[in-house]
């Protein structure tokens, strides 16, 4: 089951698609110009059912195969949304949206899985349900939890889902999906540090908050390396610190922002709890009074092993065993594909992009070399996983 042919002939009609949506990025839930066209493209295609507004500006379209007789009904996602980035790759097709771009390839997901669709529309060699879900607000939106709060898995009658996503660094045409985590759960902490402040020259008649800030930027890191096992990742990363306005006043205040990191439930549950006694038991000490917020974001994007398994398959399939990796090294960055993940088995597969700059680079682009093999692998999933024989 080698990369479909069909998609050679559609190559051009579909990386056109992407340039559109990359020359017009849209943030989070204002997505309202990508959703339309996917909407009006999933119309033209065929497809038996087009919903929009699922999750404020998702947008669903139900595909039934030739039989359906097996009853089975799965879900293929992409994402919709782009960064708050300026771009700086100087392509023709480059961002007309000033201080936005599409730094994650999710131009390039919308384009495939539009690919997929029309393929589907036309072939409907499966036995069962195909459901393709376009998501808005995957960048700190959280939109997949939206759609499923507002009922996509049990309004299409959903039973696994699954999702992709293209990394810079691996080859086009490879793919790496295993079972279990394949990216961190993360969280966010805001640390605001109230003491006294004076004159910079009679520091003993203040509670300094930066000295206090800075114990607690320095003590945070030996929650990672005493308190979580070695063998488990975990990252405690303080991001900002911002206190006072002249070099000869202590302020009375400090503010600090951060991202917390973990592969598994136990490990986030670790973390936060040392979070939250190591801040306070700190500020006590100097003498400070602190308010900590801790957010808790994404889970843990988690693969189910039989979906892990059969998506490992395809994937195989299409581009043979040297280029699949079936044990990637889990990424700490964060996806809300996870939501969708504890809702329904699933699996989420990598997919390379070559040599591009990284994602939420101002230079990153999405490699259309990879086109034929995303919608190849999303097709030859609903065939494999609903076969008609």
């Amino acid at each position: 089951m080698p990369i479909i042919n069909r998609f050679a002939d559609l190559h051009e009609e579909i990386a056109g698609w992407r340039h559109d949506f990359h020359r017009h990025p849209e943030l989070r839930f204002d997505v309202h110009r990508t959703a339309g066209i996917v909407a009006r493209k999933l119309e033209a295609f065929g497809c038996d059912e087009v919903a929009t507004g699922i999750g404020r500006t998702g947008v669903v379209g139900v595909i039934r195969g030739r039989k359906a007789g097996s009853g089975k009904v799965i879900g293929l996602r992409a994402d919709m949304d782009a960064l708050p980035i300026k771009e700086a790759t100087g392509h023709a097709y480059a961002s007309e949206a000033e201080g936005l771009m599409h730094a994650c390839g999710h131009d390039g997901h919308s384009a495939m899985l539009l690919g997929a669709a029309r393929y589907l529309t036309e072939t409907r060699n499966f036995d069962g349900t195909a459901v393709m879900v376009f998501q808005p607000a995957e960048e700190g939106g959280a939109g997949a939890k939206e759609m499923i709060e507002d009922g996509l898995m049990e309004r299409f009658g959903i039973q696994e889902i699954y999702g992709l996503h293209n990394i810079p660094g691996i080859r086009s045409g490879n793919f790496a999906v295993k079972s279990g985590a394949m990216m961190a759960a993360t969280d966010r902490l805001t640390i605001e540090v109230d003491g006294i402040g004076g004159h910079g020259a009679f520091p003993h008649t203040t509670v300094d908050p930066v000295l206090v800030g800075s114990h607690i930027v320095t003590g945070l890191q030996s929650i990672v390396s005493r308190n979580v096992d070695p063998r488990a990742a975990a990252v405690i990363s303080i991001t900002i610190f911002r206190a006072g306005e002249a070099d000869n006043v202590i302020p009375p205040s400090a503010y600090l922002k951060g991202t917390v990191r973990a592969l598994d439930a136990a490990t986030r549950d670790t973390l936060e709890s040392r979070i939250r006694a190591y801040v306070a038991a700190t500020a006590e000490a100097f003498g400070a009074s602190v308010r900590l917020t801790y957010q808790r974001d994404y889970p843990v994007t988690m693969n189910h092993p039989a979906e892990a398994d059969l998506a490992a398959s395809v994937a195989e399939k299409i581009v043979g065993p040297d280029r699949l990796d079936r044990d990637p090294t889990p990424i700490m960055g964060g996806e809300d594909f996870a939501w969708m993940l504890e809702a329904r088995p699933g699996a989420y597969i990598y997919m390379g992009n070559g040599d591009s700059a990284g994602l939420h680079h101002p230079e990153y682009d999405f490699s259309d070399d990879a086109i034929p093999y995303g919608c190849s692998y999303w097709v030859s999933l609903v065939e494999t996983a609903m076969p008609l024989d």
